[in-house]
Formats: C-alpha cells, sequence, structure tokens
C-alpha cells in the first residue's frame, strides 16, 4: 500500500487504518461521531495527501483544459479555482477535480486519489501542441482544515488575512513557515481551508496546526468523517456515486456543464441527453424504518424496481440513516415514499430533495 508523508503521525495518533484505493489511510482516531460533530461545530484537520496533483503549462495550457473539462475554465483568474467533471467521448465521468489557475498559462489539476495514474494518461494524451502536464503527486501534502474554527487556527500560521480570501479562491503565501497554497475549499459543506505544499514538511505543518488549534477543539478527523460530513451536504463521492457510466447530467451536476464554452470532450453526447433527456437521477433519501442503506442496495416503488443506492451511512448531525441512489426520474419528488431492499427484507425510505443538513 502507498503511504502519505504523514503515515507515523496517524499511527502515533492511534488511528485505526485501512487500505483506500491502494493507500492506507485512517478511517478514524477516536469515532467517526465525535469527529465528525468536531468538524460541524469546532474545526477538524485531515491528512489528504494521497489526492493526485497535475501541472499542466504551456502556450495552450487553457485551451488543453477547456478541450478536457465541462465547466469553463476562461472565466477564470489566477488565484481562482473551478470545479468541474472529466468526460470521455460517451459523456462518462472519468473523474471529478478542481482546477487551480496558477498563472496565464500554468494550471494545477487536483483529482481523486485512485484516479491519479488514469487521468494523467488521459490529460497527457489530449493536450494541445507546446502544452505539458507533470505529475506532482509526490512532490505534494495537502490537509485539509474544516470547521467553523478553522479560520481562527489557521490565522494564527499565516500573514493572509483570511477574512478576505472568498470561496474557491486560493493565495500563494506561507502557513507555519512553510510555502503553500492556500485553497479557501473543502468537501464538508464547513467554513474550511486546503493546504498543498512540500512533502517533504507535512510533519512540521500539521504539528503546527494542531498546536494551533489546542484553544479550539481541533481534532483529527479520518475518511468515516470524511464521507459522513460529504454525505450530509449531498457531495458525489467518486468511485460510490459516478463513475464513467454516468454523465453529469443525470449525476445531478449539470450545473458545471457549460455547453456554450465551445467544444469539450463528450459534449455532443451530453447535448444529445439533454435534449432527449435520459431516464435516471441521482437523488438523496432518508431511511423511516430501520437500517442502512449500502452502496448497490436495490430501491422500489410499489413492488417496482426504479433504482440503486450509491451511498448510505448514518447521519450524526441529523441522528438518522441518508443516502443517495440514481432513480427513475419520473418518481423523484421531495417527500415521495420508496422502499430499499436491505439483505432480505424492505426498508421504508422518503426522497429528500436538496442538501440533507
Amino acid at each position: 500500500m502507498k503511504k502519505t508523508p504523514l503515515n507515523e503521525t496517524h499511527k502515533k495518533l492511534g488511528a485505526k487504518m485501512i487500505d483506500f484505493g491502494g493507500w492506507e489511510m485512517p478511517v478514524e482516531y477516536s469515532s467517526i461521531i465525535e469527529e465528525h460533530k468536531a468538524v460541524r461545530e469546532k474545526c477538524g484537520i485531515f491528512d489528504v495527501s494521497h489526492m493526485g496533483e497535475i501541472i499542466v503549462s504551456g502556450k495552450k495550457a487553457e485551451d488543453s483544459i477547456q478541450r478536457l473539462i465541462t465547466n469553463d475554465a476562461a472565466k477564470l483568474s489566477r488565484g481562482e479555482i473551478l470545479y468541474t467533471p472529466m468526460c470521455n467521448e460517451e459523456g462518462g465521468i472519468i473523474d471529478d477535480l478542481l482546477v487551480y489557475k496558477l498563472e496565464d498559462n500554468k494550471f494545477m489539476l487536483v483529482v481523486n486519489a485512485s484516479n491519479t495514474e488514469k487521468d494523467y494518461k488521459w490529460i497527457s494524451s489530449h493536450l494541445l501542441e507546446e502544452t505539458a502536464a507533470e505529475n506532482k503527486s509526490e512532490d505534494y501534502a495537502l490537509i485539509a482544515l474544516q470547521g467553523p474554527e478553522s479560520r481562527n487556527i489557521l490565522q494564527k500560521l499565516t500573514n493572509i488575512n483570511l477574512a478576505e480570501l472568498k470561496y474557491y479562491k486560493f493565495e500563494i503565501s506561507e502557513a507555519a513557515e512553510v510555502d503553500a497554497i492556500i485553497s479557501r475549499t473543502g468537501y464538508t459543506g464547513e467554513l474550511g481551508y486546503e493546504l498543498y505544499f512540500s512533502a517533504l514538511k507535512a510533519e512540521k505543518v500539521w504539528d503546527s496546526l494542531m498546536e494551533a488549534g489546542e484553544n479550539y477543539g481541533l481534532k483529527p478527523a479520518g475518511l468515516g468523517a470524511r464521507n459522513t460530513l460529504r454525505l450530509e451536504k449531498k457531495m458525489n463521492l467518486y468511485g460510490n456515486d459516478m463513475t464513467e457510466k454516468n454523465h453529469p447530467l443525470e449525476a445531478g451536476l449539470g450545473w458545471t456543464v457549460k455547453l456554450d464554452k465551445g467544444d469539450f470532450i463528450g459534449r455532443e453526447k451530453i447535448k444529445k441527453y439533454k435534449e432527449n433527456g435520459y431516464p435516471n437521477k441521482l437523488a438523496g433519501f432518508k431511511i423511516t424504518g430501520r437500517g442502512i442503506a449500502r452502496h448497490g442496495y436495490e430501491v422500489y416503488d410499489k413492488g417496482k424496481k426504479i433504482g440503486v443506492v450509491t451511498s448510505g451511512s448514518y447521519s450524526p448531525t441529523l441522528e438518522e440513516n441518508i443516502g443517495l441512489a440514481y432513480l427513475d426520474k419520473t418518481i423523484i419528488e421531495d417527500g415521495r415514499e420508496i422502499e430499499i431492499k436491505v439483505r432480505n427484507r424492505f426498508v421504508k425510505a422518503e426522497i429528500v430533495e436538496g442538501a440533507f443538513v
């Protein structure tokens, strides 16, 4: 298994380690519920150094990225970030990623850990002339500081005015005396920051943040809490809620598809889906009976199969079991009763439109 630069730190903290897409990662330290609540109420610190960083630079860097993604990178100024799917010719989602505009002809693409090699090959093979891609994933550590107290904690370690750093913007500065990209982003729906910096400085930055957060209720948080936090905010997880078999419209990502920006890979197929319709769409649900729905469980309406669960978990905030599923579009309405086959029994649930929390 691959290890992040903070692997030993997690073990010293008593983390329960798991295999996550070929990476040895902390799933929890104290408990998922405790860590989840810390992020919602105070602050959590996550090691997400397994994520991939690919630098695209050169004369036609922006044009190359425009061909690769569904969203519009042309509207980015230096210091701005874009969330976007990257699709194949069939409109299937290869990955969802963040695009950071570092300079006019230089971008950083942040991709999902298990997709880094696949994405790097795809990106490299679709670049225009005088443009290059470099996989810099091993050079970077990435720490996410998430929760209402994140600004107070990080402000102790940086000279930039964090109150002025808006959502989906970044600055290149210092954090804990280490050169870093300080980004106002996250995967929790809370106020939060993500720090990209040299992997060699990972322990220094982690320890400095932990010390700065002592009086603010800062807790280390693992992938378990990261999952429940993102699910409460209805943020898709690649590999669960979308794969190359899904297009952005059915995955609820229509807002990231800019058909009028010019040509991009998958545009024609996605345009056809928009014009002709598509049968299923990702929707949220909460269990009203007893049981937790897991990935792959079937969903029924009056005895007829209407979909399949992609994510399911207990919600520590709501104290209910929630999830996401691809459902027949014709039945998606808030509060509608459905049933989920949990092992060999049918459990009552209802559709929830909008974020759970």
